[in-house]
């Protein structure tokens, strides 16, 4: 399973206003935990603001863009070298990765984003994740870590996405001012009656509250990624929840990750197509594999890495869609090819396959 893990300011402090690395600790013990299962984890981080509040005695409350940035660059290696510093006692590597939203919106800045965590999680190394508050304006922010960690867990194709806050998921009512209030193990749809839950902001040290995080299930379930909002300071919150235990609040997932990923790559407007030789068109059409560059008789059209492209086989029908990994002109100079010759004409790689079977829909 490939879990990514968002943990807030408030579940990172304790709900004090510092760090509070005894929570921290039990955090990466359960991180660690569930690594050693087998699993693969990503993790999305708060609390760079906080780290440079407590370096500078600087409370972040009211203060200009500038003064925030200043506060998030101050903390961000502080919080990063307290995570490495407590990953090297379980023995897990980990790597800083810093986004913001064009990293998202910029086709080729998304898919080396994407690129660089699947190299991360292949190599045992876990990825760090945190918004790039020292150099994000507000036009190119997320906008919240909960919102980020949706996001993530779409571009890594999780298989769940964890949300540890300061509640214990999501309640009838506000439980705060509401004793009636009952927690709702499970949500089936973001409906209208759901959003009406979220209630207000979250607390003065972090940026959202249950409206955001209701938001980033929404973003999950929607691609195929079920999502658990559960209390942080549950004991092993998240080794219990991956093993299936019902903590906090699930979200099911609208259809599975690749029915998602299916329907989007059929949505989009085809920028090209490539033409197959009958092997390739039979491997492709029978079987579902992926297309090699060696099956490639031409190539039209001009696209870019991961634009969608139509296969059509020998006799001129569209057999397929896919995402490419290779643009147009790198198509045309390694088609017909082995693939471990692409490296030597391109003079780099992105892996054997012009489309993975992954990013293919056979028609």
């Amino acid at each position: 399973m490939r879990v990514v893990l968002k943990l807030g300011t408030s579940v990172l402090t304790a709900g004090t206003d510092r760090l509070h690395r005894p929570r921290m600790v039990d955090l990466m013990r359960g991180l660690a935990g569930v690594r050693a299962a087998g699993h693969e984890a990503v993790l999305v981080t708060s609390g760079a603001v906080v780290a440079g509040w407590e370096a500078l005695d600087f409370p972040p409350r009211d203060r200009t863009l500038a003064e925030k940035q200043l506060l998030a660059a101050v903390g961000q290696g502080r919080l990063m070298h307290l995570y490495a510093q407590l990953a090297d006692l379980y023995g897990v590597n980990v790597a800083q990765v810093l986004l913001t939203a064009d990293d998202f919106r910029d086709r080729t800045r998304y898919l080396n984003a994407r690129t660089t965590l699947d190299a991360c999680l292949t190599r045992g190394v876990m990825p760090i994740i945190n918004e790039n508050d020292a150099v994000a304006l507000e036009q190119i922010k997320v906008g919240d870590n909960d919102t980020l960690s949706a996001f993530v867990a779409n571009l890594v194709e999780a298989d769940l996405l964890v949300i540890l806050t300061d509640a214990p998921g999501l309640y009838t009512a506000d439980p705060r001012l509401d004793t009636a209030a009952t927690l709702i193990p499970l949500v089936e749809r973001v409906t209208p009656e759901v959003w009406a839950l979220a209630g207000g902001a979250g607390s003065h040290r972090g940026t959202g509250g249950m409206h955001t995080k209701i938001q980033a299930a929404e973003i999950a379930t929607r691609a195929g990624t079920p999502v658990v909002i559960a209390p942080g300071d549950a004991p092993d919150a998240l080794a219990r929840i991956v093993a299936g235990e019902a903590l906090g609040t699930r979200f099911v997932a609208a259809g599975s990750r690749l029915e998602a990923r299916k329907r989007w790559i059929l949505a989009e407007i085809a920028a090209g197509k490539v033409l197959l030789d009958d092997g390739a068109a039979q491997a492709v059409r029978e079987r579902g594999g992926s297309l090699l560059p060696a099956g490639i008789r031409q190539v039209e059209g001009s696209f870019g890495r991961g634009h969608t492209i139509r296969l059509v086989a020998p006799d001129g029908r569209e057999i397929a869609r896919g995402l490419t990994r290779y643009s147009s002109a790198d198509l045309g100079r390694i088609l017909g090819r082995h693939s471990r010759e692409i490296e030597d004409v391109l003079g780099f790689t992105y892996g054997p396959e012009a489309v993975h079977r992954d990013d293919l829909v056979r028609l």
